[in-house]
């Protein structure tokens, strides 16, 4: 049969499920269901500048020169660090460095301060992971030091590029590398890649096996899957063997965040990655210190690990405390005002770390953008935006007059930014009147799409493993979602200690069962309220639990349809 023929040698669902993901020949379903490390993870030196880069470092390891891996605060930042660091200990080169800057205190990427600092310790190289691509000033800084900087990262370069020794960044012009999507630990892991086959090329590294980097694939794939990058081409590989790997990982730090959750780490998914680990360590920088989370994951010490896992599992539920908290407070603010264009809200009192995630929640409810300010752990008035997808958020601050803002960044959906204290009670004004004009995306409900109609016969091991193959699910590759029509909720109950997700009991006119669960979700959600024995259509995707031990196939509810 001709690669270029129609899907028709797998089953039929198979086939809906590859070809809903734009995978319409044999050749790229062969690819796409089975990744090959070495067909998918290509030479690194494809990668523009990678030669240069390398070079730098090897001739720095020979000078034994001050290495400093200056690394993003994170979980794709820190991982990469991670990559870097356990690289350099694996060799034994011991003159080197890791530094994160502090979210509130330092900010975003490289900063003068740091570097002066880098300076004064004798620092003669600094690597950068995941920042640095806009740093044109701070890198420049840094030169003038003698300090030569070479950074990689992932985000789109400024139109001009910072005055590095050399930049790695496949998003630059004239870089063809395959997969020009990679995430800052990805890209970081490339280099470790690099370095090793070059170095052995010259005779180095004569006592480190061949494809020793294969046990970095922990830290690059996490990043890959957390920082949501498409899980096509190379990424799809970092991410399908980074699983393969994090089942394996013998970081004490991460198998301690693993057994808190009651996670089983042999059958270590993407949504543990989404859902356990990556919200752990971005507590690490939002409440506290980012090196806890890059501590933990470096640390082979079970005595130094384990601690700080837990440290960052508290972090985790009083962030998630502090949220609900402040979004309380946010809606008693929002409650007796007339709500505009943009919402604008905040207090000295919030802490910085934490008001994204209420913008977020915000921008969500009240179908607008929304940006919210604090000031706690900060000598400045900070604040971040979101926006619920009517229009740019950075456009829209880029349309503010001068003057207002200190600082301004970000993207289409969202932002960071830092305001004059005599400007702060103005600028929802100022936005307001900078919203007039501005192009307005049509406001859609949101959608998901629904790869087949199943039965609840269909509910069992052999549909989940075809499901499997798919795996791992993300970006470009949503996990599916099926219809299951006209099946009774013969009874329908809330659980866990506070009672708020959702069980149902189904079963259908064949006489086959199986269970749904929500999490974060009751009866009330659904038509006038769910009740047993109410007929529904429902919309779900299928999930297998090990929770303390126990495998069960299941659904996961996406929503229901209670019919008349």
């Amino acid at each position: 049969m001709s690669a270029q023929e129609p899907l028709l040698e797998y089953p039929p669902l198979l086939r809906t499920l590859l070809t809903n993901r734009g995978i319409a020949t044999s050749k790229e379903a062969d690819e796409f269901l089975d990744p090959d490390y070495t067909r998918d993870i290509r030479d690194p030196f494809g990668i523009k500048n990678m030669g240069r880069a390398v070079e730098r470092i090897l001739h720095a390891m020979d000078q034994k020169e001050h290495i400093m891996i200056y690394g993003d605060y994170d979980c794709d930042g820190i991982p990469g660090s991670v990559v870097l660091h356990d690289f350099f200990k694996k060799i034994g080169y011991e003159k080197f460095e890791n530094y994160i800057p502090h979210r509130h205190r330092e900010g975003y990427g490289l900063n003068k301060e740091a570097i002066d600092g880098l300076a004064s310790r004798g620092t003669g190289l600094i690597v950068t992971v995941d920042c640095g691509i806009a740093d044109n000033e701070e890198v420049a800084y840094a030169q003038e030091l003698g300090i030569d900087v070479i950074i990689t990262d992932h985000h789109l370069p400024p139109v001009e590029l910072p005055p590095a020794y050399t930049i790695i960044n496949s998003k630059q012009e004239g870089d063809t590398y395959w997969d020009n999507m990679l995430c800052g630990a990805g890209v970081a892991w490339k280099l470790v890649q690099a370095i090793l086959k070059k170095g052995r090329e010259e005779g180095r590294f004569a006592d480190i096996p061949d494809e020793w980097e294969k046990w970095l694939l922990d830290m690059a794939g996490l990043s890959t899957i957390a920082d949501m990058v498409p899980l096509r081409k190379e990424n799809r590989a970092l991410a399908y063997f980074g699983l393969k790997v994090l089942r394996k990982s013998p970081r004490p730090g991460l198998q301690e965040i693993l057994k808190n959750a009651g996670v089983d780490q042999r059958y270590l998914t993407e949504d543990d990655v989404g859902f356990t680990i990556a919200p752990r360590v971005n507590a690490a920088s939002r409440m506290d210190v980012p090196m806890r989370a890059f501590e933990m994951f470096a640390a082979t010490d079970p005595s130094v690990a384990i601690p700080l896992a837990d440290h960052l599992a508290n972090l985790n539920d009083t962030r998630k405390t502090e949220v609900a908290i402040l979004m309380k407070e946010i809606k008693v603010h929002l409650r007796d005002r007339e709500l505009r264009e943009v919402i604008v809200v905040g207090s000295p009192k919030w802490r910085v770390g934490i008001v994204g995630l209420a913008a977020n929640q915000i921008a969500e409810e009240f179908g607008r953008p929304a940006f919210v300010w604090g000031r706690e752990g900060s000598k400045t008035i900070k604040g971040s935006c979101r926006s619920d997808g009517i229009v740019n958020v950075f456009e829209l601050m880029m349309r503010v007059k001068d003057g207002v803002f200190i600082d301004r960044g970000g993207h289409e959906l969202s932002g960071g930014f830092s305001v004059h204290h005599d400007r702060i009670h103005t600028l929802e004004d100022e936005l307001v009147r900078a919203m007039d004009g501005m192009v307005h995306k049509e406001k859609t409900k949101e959608e998901y799409m629904i790869d087949a109609d199943l039965s609840l016969h269909d509910v069992n091991r052999d549909t989940h493993r075809m499901i499997e193959r798919l795996a791992p699910f993300g970006v470009e590759n949503p996990k599916p979602i099926f219809r299951f029509k006209g099946v009774t909720a013969r009874l329908v109950e809330s659980f866990g200690k506070t009672k708020n997700h959702l069980r149902l009991h189904l079963a259908d006119i064949m006489g086959d069962t199986a269970q749904a669960i929500g999490f974060f979700m009751s009866p009330a959600q659904f038509g006038d309220g769910l009740q047993n024995g109410d007929m529904i259509d429902l919309v779900a995707s299928f999930e297998e639990s090990h929770f303390r031990g126990k495998t069960e196939l299941r659904l996961r509810i996406v929503d229901a349809k209670v019919l008349p």
